[in-house]
């Protein structure tokens, strides 16, 4: 499975602790930094600073060029949601026989990009959750809920829904049938 440059430090340094059969908490007590930051590292919903690297890789004793290697290179709701029949036709000269339709766009200076397939279960709930990224939910099958503070958003096939991940919000699918989402992240570089 070929990985994007930065999610192999997550899974670096996931691969590590296991090795050394140190749980979150333990690598969280050993390095000063929270369990719940160390995970959302591992799982690729935030970026690693510098310093926050040098001290894992102290905690995990090896040199943080271990966890590197080979790595180069406000609206009026905290969402915006473009429905199926909302994107523009974008004509490309370059492209025959492809149809691209515009649905939004953003600068990508301080972002690592992610983008993920998610299938979500029937009758499946999960709890709020932040990251620290941009995320972006294209509905490919079924309806998905994305709830926020007391909005809830459906987002069905052909919808575009764009929020700032710092929002903690809840996925649920409360069909008997699987759904199923293109996810955009666009992870924020932590100082």
């Amino acid at each position: 499975m070929k990985h994007d440059k930065l999610s192999l430090i997550g899974i670096r340094i996931l691969e590590l602790r296991k090795a050394k059969k140190l749980s979150l908490r333990e690598l969280a007590k050993r390095s000063g930094l929270s369990a719940g930051l160390l995970s959302k590292i591992e799982n690729f919903r935030t970026v690693p600073s510098l310093s926050v690297l040098v001290e894992i890789a102290t905690s995990l004793e090896v040199d943080v060029s271990v966890l590197v290697k080979n790595i180069t290179g406000e609206a009026a709701a905290p969402y915006l949601l473009v429905r199926a029949d909302e994107g523009r036709p974008e004509p490309r000269d370059d492209s025959k026989g492809l149809r691209y339709k515009y649905l939004l766009s953003q600068d990508l200076l301080n972002y690592s990009l992610r983008v993920n397939e998610v299938v979500i279960s029937p009758n499946t709930y999960r709890k709020p959750l932040s990251t620290n990224a941009l995320e972006l939910v294209y509905g490919l099958e079924g309806t998905v809920r994305y709830g926020f503070k007391d909005d809830e958003v459906a987002v069905g096939p052909g919808d575009t829904l764009y929020f700032d991940g710092v929002l903690a919000h809840s996925v649920r699918n409360n069909t008997e049938q699987p759904a199923r989402v293109l996810k955009v992240y666009l992870l924020r570089h932590t100082d």
